[in-house]
């Protein structure tokens, strides 16, 4: 057994270096001082996660909190989102040491790293009572917390203000009128919507589906056998997207576009339009300081029809391993990411609109994401999926419409797709 689990290391660990090789998205590990020598009584824990942005505000946080607890050093490990991260976390989980503190998203992350049994019970930590409890529910399992939600996103794409009252056009409020801004900013000129094909998906089809779908736990009921994509409600969804493929409301070559190529795109005042989420606006910023910038969601129903104004996702969820010799220092280091003023350092360096209570933001982008709050919002619908393979099915079917696929088609592959893998 242990040989077993030591060859699918190996496996995984040599999968993370021969993307690095080729140039795909590598590992970086930040020391942020001295490792404890022998004599030392100094406990080193490890702290991973996939945001790569952050890691100077993290840095600074790091020395503030071993400046107060000089018997704890913390590393840092970070990986690229997606695919690297999950197989860099997995590889260092069953080392059995390495992920001390780590970061998880909701859906199909958190369930399966759950179902492992990764994470240490957080129910009765006292941390709990620097946040809103309607905010964490996401790492909750049971009746029980085992994650700790840090991020508020909205899963909204990101619009350029200035061009659209430069047109004289503002945020539709129905999907006859999104197709017309669209017409007008392309008459103008201006390509209306950036689309980077390895993370739209997942971010856009929320949006495309959040008034069309029955009701919100809609896509959950794939992964059963419940529900189909055959269904009115999700062919409707893929012929509204096809529209804005066919009229070249899309950039072309979107599926040889990068999130990274189609938000440097969006700074540069070369699309009116990113489809990303709230998280992209701190660093759009960071590379056009000028740039106003807002969130607009398609809506796809009629005024009167319309159930959600956007789409929100508690994530970033902070859990510590169930198998790290050091949980007491591992709980320090996250409860010390959850006082109000360390959290509002973290929370204005990044751009992030944070889960925990009292945090003071300062930034222009922080304060339109805060607009928000008040709209009526689901949770993001796609990470209801526990099952990451049908997640994944449901994600590429823009992909493939973007490709020049039909809907036929498309609705065909993607749910023979899901069919290899719902549980019956």
């Amino acid at each position: 057994m242990k040989k077993g689990i030591t060859s699918a290391l190996v496996l995984m660990v040599s999968a993370s270096m021969l993307l690095a090789a080729c140039g795909g998205a590598a590992e970086s590990k930040t020391d942020t001082g001295a490792s404890a020598g022998k004599g030392d009584k100094k406990a080193t824990i490890n702290f991973v996660h996939w945001r790569g942005e952050d890691t100077e505000s993290f840095k600074s946080i790091i020395a503030k909190f071993e400046q107060e607890n000089p018997n704890i050093h913390v590393d840092m490990t970070v990986y690229s989102s997606g695919d690297p991260y999950t197989n860099g976390l997995q590889a260092l989980i069953l080392s059995g040491e390495g992920a001390d503190v780590f970061a998880s998203a909701p859906g199909a992350q958190f369930t399966n790293l759950l179902k492992s049994q990764t994470y240490e019970d957080l129910t009765n930590a006292p941390l709990l009572k620097n946040f809103s409890p309607d905010l964490i529910e996401a790492g909750k399992a049971d009746g029980k917390q085992y994650a700790i939600p840090y991020q508020l996103v909205y899963n909204v794409p990101v619009y350029n203000k200035g061009m659209l009252d430069k047109l004289g056009l503002q945020p539709p409020k129905d999907w006859d009128g999104f197709l017309a801004m669209c017409q007008k900013l392309k008459e103008s000129g201006v390509t209306p919507i950036l689309y980077g094909y390895d993370v739209t998906p997942g971010q856009l089809i929320n949006t495309l589906v959040m008034n069309n779908m029955p009701d919100k736990d809609a896509f959950p009921k794939f992964q059963t056998g419940a529900a189909k994509v055959t269904d009115p409600w999700f062919v409707k969804t893929l012929e509204q997207f096809k529209v804005l493929v066919d009229k070249e409301y899309i950039q072309k070559n979107a599926t040889g576009t990068k999130y990274e190529g189609a938000l440097a795109l969006f700074a540069q005042e070369k699309g009116a339009i990113l489809a990303a989420g709230s998280y992209a606006m701190a660093t759009i910023a960071k590379q056009n300081p000028n740039i106003v910038q807002g969130l607009l969601a398609p809506i796809t129903t009629s005024a009167g029809d319309m159930k959600y104004e956007g789409v929100h996702t508690t994530t970033f969820m902070l859990g510590i391993n169930k198998k790290s010799k050091f949980k007491e220092e591992a709980k320090k280091f996250v409860e010390f990411l959850t006082k109000p003023e360390i959290a509002s350092q973290y929370a204005n360096d990044t751009g992030q609109l944070l889960t925990v209570n009292n945090v003071k933001y300062e930034s222009k982008e922080l304060g339109e994401q805060g607009k928000w709050t008040t709209k009526k919002t689901v949770f993001q619908p796609r990470l209801t999926i526990t099952n990451k393979k049908v997640e994944t099915a449901v994600n590429e079917s823009l992909n493939l419409i973007v490709s020049g696929e039909s809907v036929q088609k498309t609705i065909a592959a993607t749910q023979a797709e899901i069919d290899r893998n719902v549980t019956k």
